[in-house]
């Protein structure tokens, strides 16, 4: 008994040393997102992803700071959305030249996925994007491309449209490809499309079964092929999250080659999750994909994490009898990754080091004291539900990301409908 006593206050004394050295640490290593003079501290990287709670407005602030510091030089070559690679295309095509009624419909495809991302501060975001991109030297501008699974049929078809010539369109799939996308009023989300799969099958199995009338008539084969076997994945088990992060593995490999990802680097938008360098569960991310089959070594591939704190996010939409959208809710507690039932384990260490309302902390410099094998920033500690807990005990912070941004004081983000108001 006498020797519990002097054990304990061995312990806690560590704890606080280690709590201490985290604060100091974060004191040396962290950066102002505001300031016009913000360099990303990093230049040697092929992939650096960043990921953050969804739905709320200086979510997209912080992505823009980050965009603007690295396309100064040509860090970065290309753009990674959370979407597919016929989305991508088009919003590429509206960097270039695009009009804000096209950016509006995509947008609105876009977050058919992640409805908090189908938002008016989504729409300003690629509206900035593209004042960048306008500015930038042509060796310099950034390209837009996607690896996520599909996620709207209509843009999909359209692009098909585009990579195949008169003659092929007036085949009887292609021209029911055409009256399709004319509807307004069919649903084109793979999770729950009926008419618009039914439509696009119909011309995947025509192109299979007459592979050589089509050869010579399609515009870019490689673009055509790679839609197709992506179209192919959405027609069986589509809503499968294990299906997903393994294509985006799968579409990052085959275009890898194809726009010379090794020579030229990337900057990915993507859900937290997916930005994950260690193992949570047993469905492994698309980052530690990438890393265990040797894709892109550990410490070339970085991941910036967002947390916010005194914010708000878009929750859900609120809709009339008709399910026609008459409002929306928002969410300040569950939801943010800073309320008392529900918090990531370190987060107080972010909040009382932070110089600006979008604090970037670099956490993987040598040394870090988060190698330590406490999951700060990755553990969410829960009152009333199960936590994470048991999935990433014993892992340190930097087995998972590199970066920790602190948003602060975030609004809300407004649902696209409200811009018709």
């Amino acid at each position: 008994m006498k020797y519990k006593l002097p054990l304990l206050l061995l312990i806690l004394s560590l704890s606080v040393f280690s709590q201490d050295n985290k604060i100091k640490y974060l004191t040396k290593n962290r950066f102002d997102l505001n300031s016009p003079n913000f360099k990303f501290p990093q230049n040697n990287f092929q992939l650096i992803g960043f990921g953050a709670y969804h739905g709320s407005q200086k979510t997209e602030t912080t992505e823009i700071a980050l965009i603007k510091a690295l396309v100064k030089n040509g860090k970065i070559k290309y753009y990674l959305p959370e979407t597919d690679f016929s989305i991508a295309y088009y919003f590429n095509k509206y960097l270039k030249s695009g009009t804000t009624l096209q950016l509006k419909e995509l947008v609105e495809h876009y977050g058919s996925r992640v409805p908090q991302d189908k938002s008016i501060a989504t729409f300003k975001k690629w509206k900035i994007l593209k004042s960048i991109n306008d500015t930038l030297p042509k060796e310099n501008k950034i390209t837009v491309l996607g690896v996520d699974l599909l996620v709207s049929y209509k843009f999909t078809a359209k692009h098909l449209l585009e990579l195949i010539d008169l003659k092929l369109k007036n085949r009887k799939s292609s021209k029911e490809l055409i009256k399709m996308i004319k509807n307004d009023t069919v649903n084109f989300f793979p999770y729950s499309a009926t008419y618009s799969k039914q439509v696009l099958m119909n011309f995947v199995k025509d192109f299979e079964n007459n592979k050589n009338e089509f050869k010579s008539h399609i515009i870019d084969r490689f673009s055509f092929h790679h839609i197709v076997k992506n179209l192919k994945e959405t027609f069986v088990d589509f809503d499968n999250a294990q299906k997903r992060e393994r294509l985006m593995y799968e579409n990052y490999v085959a275009l890898s080659p194809q726009y010379k990802f090794a020579e030229k680097a990337q900057f990915a938008r993507f859900g937290f999750f997916h930005l994950e360098k260690q193992w949570e569960g047993k469905n492994p991310s698309f980052f530690l994909q990438l890393i265990e089959n040797k894709i892109i070594a550990r410490d070339k591939l970085l991941s910036v994490m967002g947390y916010l704190t005194e914010s708000r996010v878009l929750w859900g939409r609120v809709l009339d009898d008709n399910g026609k959208y008459k409002g929306y809710n928002t969410e300040g507690g569950y939801g943010i990754g800073d309320y008392e039932k529900e918090y990531f384990l370190g987060i107080d260490k972010l909040k009382n080091t932070k110089i600006s309302d979008i604090t970037l902390f670099r956490l993987n410099q040598k040394g870090t004291p988060y190698a330590d094998e406490i999951p700060d920033l990755m553990e969410i500690v829960m009152s009333d539900k199960k936590s994470n807990g048991d999935l990433v005990k014993g892992k340190s912070t930097t087995e998972y990301l590199d970066y920790a941004v602190l948003i602060s004081k975030s609004k809300a983000s407004e649902p696209i409908e409200e811009m018709d108001k």
